[in-house]
């Protein structure tokens, strides 16, 4: 029985070997954490266009007013 179980992890490795190729072909392949100034960058300007777009630029300056003041900056 324990072989069994063997060869059907094996098989579900090779299944998976494609996509993996894949991902790393795409450079996605790396898992990990990325820096905190990248993941900024990645945001921010869907955040400014988002605040832009629906009107509630005010509320963002307002809030990071109030998140800077509890820092005390």
């Amino acid at each position: 029985m324990a072989d069994s179980a063997g060869r059907t992890a094996t098989r579900a490795l090779r299944a998976q070997a494609p996509a993996r190729r894949a991902a790393d072909a795409l450079g996605a392949g790396r898992a990990g954490t990325r820096h905190p100034l990248v993941a900024v960058a990645m945001v921010l300007p869907l955040a400014v266009l988002l605040a832009v777009a629906f009107g509630g630029w005010d509320a963002v300056v307002l809030q990071a007013s109030s998140v800077a003041g509890m820092l005390g900056r």
